[in-house]
């Protein structure tokens, strides 16, 4: 079959960008996107993906996801077996492209379950304009969802969301994580976190738990969400000296960070899925994670890392008891988990589905 991917954009390597490339790899697809780095295929070792770029769209939020809207909804591409489409703006090229599938990495979550969050952090006249732009965009973008024929949700976390909020069943196929790619090499002397700077990944629990901590490092890999000056966000934490803010890294020293730390801690509000959790365990890594959303459907509690409370004081007492001695013999463990998400079964899943949708009898 010939199929055609759309997603929000390749501007940077994240999870919903790394399953887009893995499918158009997998599937030998088109691959249609907003803001295309040309180099993030070879980046993300996938440069067999074949991408075309729709359009340039600002950085600017808000106007850049009228934009992105814009594009898609533009997009005409006939010809194609049938439709993927991954993201959220993608959808809106939905409705002229069928037979289709949308992979659901989480409905808009500012829409929904995280809108009074930002609101609440958001000064009174960035209130009122984020208000009003919900209040005319969310009609639209239901609208779209309307568009889409069958869903695939990357969790049950988020399956759920799209049934609470969007009043629409899904089937669910976790996000791959390709485990031949990473390796253990030791047990190491700091901690990590890998996400990116923004409100919704709760990095001050790490900052204020590591503050308590000053015998144990904490290193964080990730570059700003789109729109967050990165300096300004670190410097509001006010991280003290055993914490390191890195920045983007390129991924051969990302595989080495998760080669030669200790652990990983994920803190991340009702996380969607979390990929940086399963890339840890397959770098024999445990991990700390709050007791909320995807991390449940990965971290098995006391043999791949331990689940606790959104609290400082509870990160601190799982890293307490997170001895070297305790997190070595977790490594079989943890790598025989992460193969339980490896790409085969990804694309296998996937295949089902799509072959299911778009063969017409």
């Amino acid at each position: 079959m010939r199929i055609a991917i759309f997603h929000d954009h390749l501007r940077f390597i994240g999870g919903g960008e790394r399953v887009a490339l893995f499918l158009a790899a997998a599937l030998d697809a088109d691959l249609f996107v907003t803001d295309l780095n040309p180099q993030l295929p070879v980046k993300a070792r996938l440069p067999q993906a074949r991408v075309t770029e729709l359009a340039k769209v600002p950085t600017t939020p808000l106007i850049r996801q009228r934009r992105q809207k814009a594009s898609f909804r533009r997009a005409h591409f006939p010809g194609y077996d049938g439709y993927v489409v991954s993201g959220n703006w993608a959808m809106f090229a939905a409705n002229r492209h069928r037979p289709n599938v949308w992979y659901c990495h989480t409905p808009v979550r500012v829409f929904y379950d995280l809108q009074e969050d930002v609101l609440g952090g958001l000064s009174r006249w960035r209130r009122w304009t984020v208000e009003r732009w919900i209040r005319s965009q969310r009609p639209e973008y239901e609208a779209a969802v309307a568009g889409v024929e069958r869903i695939v949700a990357n969790s049950r976390t988020v399956a759920e969301r799209i049934r609470k909020h969007l009043g629409r069943s899904a089937y669910v196929v976790h996000p791959p994580v390709d485990v031949a790619r990473y390796r253990f090499e030791r047990v190491g002397d700091f901690w990590l976190s890998v996400n990116r700077l923004s409100h919704e990944k709760r990095i001050e629990l790490q900052v204020e738990a590591f503050r308590r901590l000053p015998g144990e490092r904490l290193v964080v890999v990730g570059g700003p969400q789109m729109g967050v000056d990165a300096v300004r966000f670190v410097r509001s934490l006010s991280p003290p000296a055993n914490v390191e803010f890195l920045g983007e890294v390129e991924e051969d020293r990302l595989l080495d960070l998760y080669a030669t730390c200790r652990g990983l801690v994920a803190t991340s509000k009702d996380e969607d899925f979390g990929l940086s959790p399963l890339e840890a365990m397959a770098s024999g890594k445990p991990v700390v994670a709050v007791d909320e959303g995807g991390y449940r459907e990965t971290v098995v509690p006391n043999k791949t890392g331990w689940l606790v409370s959104a609290d400082p004081d509870a990160i601190v007492a799982a890293v307490e008891h997170a001895r070297p001695e305790t997190t070595g013999p977790m490594r079989r463990a943890c790598e025989a988990r992460a193969w339980e998400f490896d790409v085969p079964r990804f694309v296998g899943g996937m295949k089902e589905i799509i072959e299911r949708s778009f063969v017409r009898t």
